[in-house]
């Protein structure tokens, strides 16, 4: 498990949730709202004192069970599973009271999630075109959306969440395949999506010109579109931003522009209206040492906010 999920840029989250300071006030409540695998939590609860706690949240029920035999020895931990974006019902209908001194929300997938779940969130894999991060959730799943929705719905959920230009071309040859015959695997949707874009090889990407699979970006859309991911981002962080207690602090680390854009606006939004400040002017980005160390941390990008 481990091998497969590295905390991102472990030191910034601790220095900036206050968990590296001796000289702060006990008796703290911080909550890792996305806790996956529970790395994060793991590093949290090492510095934390006997009278802090810890609350760790997922939508995948799944992954949520890996955090719990992990980390579930401590009593200092408890264990939600829900949406982030809910994280004030769930403290709440949990009996967890009190303001918050500190939110983590890693968003995105996890490499569990990618790797080791029959979950059908990998264009490389012969697995059900699902991508629901929690199957008990009665929404559409990536195989209703591409069977059903129609081309011009398809064209927007690949242009807007994907960022891909030739979305209409996409959308077309998705809509004359299932014609003939429905999606129902992913390596089905990844192979259209690839004789749609021109190949399977992908185009170069970055300064030692290694290539993308042409469905990364589609596949990245659905996703977005199934778990409504920028919807839970905004909202996230109005859950999170209104629990917290005078100096507590948010922070955010997002994978794409499209999170990071909804970080960044909402924490300029929230300082011009004297909600809170920016801790962070600029996002923090992984030095070059974990990203050789840990690839995933390459796209990150790490943002802070404190409540006034």
């Amino acid at each position: 498990m481990t091998g497969l999920h590295s905390p991102v840029m472990p030191e910034e989250v601790l220095e900036l949730l206050g968990l590296a300071r001796e000289d702060r006030l006990g008796g703290g409540l911080y909550v890792d709202a996305t806790v996956g695998p529970g790395g994060h939590s793991e590093l949290m609860l090492g510095r934390m004192r006997a009278d802090e706690r810890l609350v760790c949240i997922d939508r995948d029920a799944e992954t949520l069970e890996l955090a719990r035999e992990r980390l579930g020895g401590d009593a200092r931990c408890s264990f939600v599973h829900g949406r982030f974006s809910e994280m004030d019902r769930l403290l709440g209908d949990a009996g967890i009271t009190g303001r918050v001194r500190g939110v983590l929300m890693d968003f995105g997938v996890s490499m569990l999630q990618l790797k080791h779940h029959d979950r059908g969130f990998s264009f490389l894999a012969d697995e059900p075109l699902d991508m629901r991060m929690d199957r008990s959730e009665d929404v559409p799943t990536a195989a209703d959306i591409v069977n059903r929705a129609s081309e011009v719905e398809i064209a927007r959920i690949i242009y807007e969440y994907g960022e891909e230009g030739r979305s209409r071309r996409v959308a077309r040859a998705i809509c004359e395949r299932r014609r003939a015959e429905p999606f129902r695997l992913c390596s089905d949707l990844a192979a259209v999506v690839a004789r749609a874009l021109g190949g399977g090889g992908g185009r170069p990407q970055g300064k030692r010109g290694s290539h993308v699979h042409p469905a990364t970006r589609v596949f990245q859309a659905f996703r977005i579109e199934v778990n409504d991911e920028i919807g839970q981002v905004r909202r996230g962080m109005e859950a999170a931003m209104g629990m917290m207690e005078p100096g507590g602090r948010m922070v955010c680390i997002a994978y794409h522009s499209l999170e990071d854009r909804e970080v960044k606006n909402f924490i300029r939004d929230g300082t011009r209206a004297g909600s809170f400040v920016a801790v962070t002017k600029k996002p923090l980005r992984a030095t070059p040492e974990e990203v050789r160390s840990n690839p995933s941390s390459r796209s990150a990008r790490l943002r802070c906010a404190e409540a006034v």
